[in-house]
Formats: C-alpha cells, sequence, structure tokens
C-alpha cells in the first residue's frame, strides 16, 4: 500500500470512530422524533421504539463494516469453556448476514424525507459500501465463505437479505462486488453441514443464484424441499431433522427461509403455486403459537437451544404480518401491542448490551451459560429477525390501529378469546 493510500485509510478509520463515538454519546441520535406536545397517532410511539430498538441492535454492525473495522471492534465473547480465537473465521459474517436479514423488510421501504426515511437511507449507504468491504480481499473486514462450515449457515441469513430487498442490498453493488459474492456462494458447495435445518441454508443458497440468473445446484434445492416435506409433523411444526425438538428453530429459519425459497422458485417456475400455499398455510397456522405464547406480561418461554437469539423467536409471527395473512382472530394491533411489549422488557434497558452497544450472551441480560457451544457474539445478531414487521409503511393499519389486548392477555382477563384446534395441512 502507497503512502497516499495509507494517509487516506487512517483519515477514514478517524472519521468512522468519530461517528461511533458520537452514537455511543447520544443513543437516540438517528431514531424518528415527534414535537413535543404533539398528539401520537395510535402505533405511531410502538413504531418509534421499534425504529430505535432496531437500529440499537444493528448500527454496530452495519456502521463498523462499512468503515473496515468491524474485526477490529466487534467483540467475540464465547461460552464458558470455548476459546474465542476458533470463533473468529466464523463470528462476523454470522453478524452481517443475520442483522441484514433482519433490516431488509425495513430497509425495502421506499425512500421519503421523514426522520425515519433518512435514517434509512444513512444506513443503506453504509451497507452498500460494508457489503463491498465484505468481499474486498484488500479490505480487513473481507469476510470468510471458502472454510468451515459455519459460512453455510450465514451465507443463507445474507442470501436472505438479498431476497428481501433486492434493490437495497444487491442491485447497488458494482459488478466486481456482485462476481465476487457469486462466486463466494459457489464455493460453499465443497462442504456439506447437519442433517437438519441445515439443509435449508444450502437450498437457499443456491435459490440466491437462481434469483440473479446463475447457475445454480439443483440438487441442494430439491432436497431441502423434500425433506423438509417429510419433516412436517403437522399443525403448523416442522421437525428440525429426523426427531422433533421443542424449540424455535421452526421461526428461527424453518417456515421463513422455507416459505421465501419457494416463492422465488414460483416465480421462476421451478415449483408449483399449490407447493408455495401450502407452506404458506403451515407458516400462519404456527404464527398463532407464536402469539399465544407471549404473556400478559410481555415474556415468553425460554424453551430449547440457541435462546440468545431472542427476539428471534418472532420471526414467523412478523413475516406474516408483513404478507398481511394473520389468522382472522388474531388482529395486526394485537400482535404490534404483543410484541411491543416484549421488546421494551428486552431492550428498552441497557442489560442485553456491553458498554460499546455490543449484544451480550444471554437471554435478557448477561447470561453467557445459557449459551450453546456454537453460539459467540455474531450469532446474538439473529434477533433484528424479530423486526420485520416494520417492513409494513407506517399508513398501514398494523401501526394506525388502536392498541389491542393479545390472546393471553384477553384469556388471563377472562375475556373471549378463539378456542385453539389442530388442522389438518
Amino acid at each position: 500500500m502507497n503512502g497516499y493510500n495509507m494517509q487516506w485509510k487512517i483519515i477514514w478509520n478517524r472519521y468512522c470512530m468519530a461517528v461511533w463515538l458520537l452514537v455511543l454519546a447520544y443513543p437516540v441520535a438517528g431514531q424518528t422524533q415527534h414535537k413535543r406536545n404533539e398528539p401520537d397517532e395510535p402505533g405511531a410511539a410502538d413504531r418509534r421504539f421499534w425504529v430505535h430498538a432496531l437500529h440499537k441492535i444493528a448500527y454496530p454492525v452495519v456502521h463498523h463494516l462499512s468503515c473496515g473495522s468491524l474485526a477490529q471492534q466487534m467483540p467475540v465473547e464465547v461460552p464458558p469453556g470455548m476459546h474465542a480465537e476458533n470463533f473468529k473465521k466464523v463470528t462476523y459474517l454470522e453478524a452481517v448476514g443475520r442483522t441484514f436479514a433482519g433490516l431488509a423488510p425495513w430497509l425495502g421501504l421506499p425512500d421519503d424525507n421523514s426522520e425515519e426515511g433518512l435514517l434509512r437511507t444513512q444506513l443503506k449507504h453504509k451497507i452498500v459500501q460494508g457489503l463491498t468491504n465484505a468481499v474486498d480481499p484488500s479490505n480487513p473486514d473481507c469476510l470468510n465463505f471458502k472454510t468451515e462450515l459455519q459460512p453455510i449457515v450465514d451465507a443463507a441469513f445474507l442470501a436472505h437479505a438479498f431476497l428481501r430487498a433486492p434493490h437495497v442490498f444487491w442491485t447497488p453493488l458494482d459488478s466486481v462486488t456482485k462476481r465476487r459474492y457469486v462466486d463466494a456462494y459457489k464455493s460453499l458447495r465443497n462442504r456439506s453441514g447437519a442433517y437438519n435445518n441445515w439443509l435449508l441454508f444450502a437450498g437457499l443458497n443456491e435459490t440466491f443464484l437462481v434469483s440473479i440468473g446463475e447457475d445454480y445446484d439443483p440438487a441442494r434445492i430439491s432436497f431441502a424441499r423434500n425433506k423438509l416435506k417429510e419433516w412436517y409433523v403437522g399443525d403448523g411444526w416442522y421437525s428440525d431433522g429426523a426427531t422433533f425438538s421443542l424449540d424455535y428453530y421452526n421461526d428461527y429459519v424453518i417456515h421463513p427461509m422455507l416459505v421465501d425459497m419457494l416463492k422465488v422458485l414460483v416465480d421462476k417456475k421451478m415449483a408449483t403455486k399449490a407447493e408455495y400455499d401450502q407452506a404458506l398455510l403451515r407458516m400462519v397456522r404456527h404464527s398463532e403459537f407464536s402469539e399465544r405464547i407471549i404473556s400478559p406480561e410481555g415474556s415468553f418461554p425460554p424453551v430449547g437451544r440457541s435462546i440468545t437469539y431472542r427476539t428471534a423467536v418472532f420471526q414467523s409471527l412478523n413475516q406474516v404480518a408483513v404478507l398481511e395473512k394473520l389468522p382472522a382472530s388474531i388482529k395486526p394491533a394485537q400482535v404490534r401491542s404483543a410484541l411491543t411489549k416484549v421488546f421494551k422488557n428486552m431492550y428498552e434497558g441497557n442489560q442485553n448490551f456491553d458498554s460499546a452497544g455490543w449484544l451480550v450472551l444471554g437471554f435478557n441480560g448477561h447470561q453467557p451459560a445459557l449459551a450453546d457451544t456454537y453460539t459467540s457474539t455474531g450469532s446474538l445478531y439473529m434477533a433484528t429477525l424479530g423486526f420485520l414487521a416494520l417492513g409494513l409503511p407506517a399508513d398501514n393499519k398494523f401501526w394506525t390501529d388502536p392498541p389491542a389486548d393479545w390472546t393471553s392477555k384477553k384469556a388471563w382477563s377472562g375475556l373471549p378469546v378463539k378456542k385453539d384446534y389442530k388442522v389438518e395441512y
């Protein structure tokens, strides 16, 4: 590197650090504001809180990747007895793929001059630079796709971002950067992972290549589709592999990735609409469970593995809301009200963040012993997947309808609720 480039890189890094320090000093900067004493429309305050919470979680990843300082600044916290060095080849792609997958619906909204719109524009500019850095071999934040098994997983979360908002994450990239991503995705084919939800990761990676007109491996797509059909156990639940586990992987991965994979395949005439419709109906049914597990106080059961993914538990419920396919018995405002209560319990305070704003290992606080052996700091950014409903515009009834009690709150208050019963599809 010549002297001029070195000097420019130093200046750029100092600028990025200055911006980051300003964000830490003014944690509400950039969130949508409203004029003092101006009455809120119903749900407007909820939306502001969602935007603030998502920005609070995602900004460190987005900002530092855009500056080429993610690997330098992001801590790598691991469970007790594990060694951080063993995770550094994979944790940064985890953070990026998962964060971007959660941001995609919100950032995919049309540009506008509202304060929220300007915040989205700021993030989108940073994301384009960050995605460029992420596959630039000369950048310190060039991400690892080519070794280890874990990149199969987190390339899929990044592919989900590309599919959810291509005009934000894919179209603006220059041709060199696009070619580097295509090569990175094809490089994943020399590895295979676990015989469970990992099949969907491989299938979604290939589906992304389908969506951009690149060569793809049909076997990986077919294997994912066919095994998930076999692993459906009924009433909106899939088994995560050959045996059923009571955890949240139907929400972390299975329903959202399967539905979005099939949507692309239907568009490309590689799957039938009937297959997509069935998968969607199953996700809709599953969303009823997701809404019912939210207690009147805005808590939910910390069961199963990977509970350090926090609000990713509600990805399926969010996606059904974004598709405007909520069951008739679940009003959009009750989903908004329930999730707002959950988010305030988790993100209104700082118990889930370190002093520099990074997520810490835990469920609702620093609880590293709860982390699974495959979990590190980057893994935690799956929490952003609980915010997909921000992809609904501010004038959608999800945000404008008056607050409403959710099912468990009504049930525990002695109010009428729909009787629950299994479905057959």
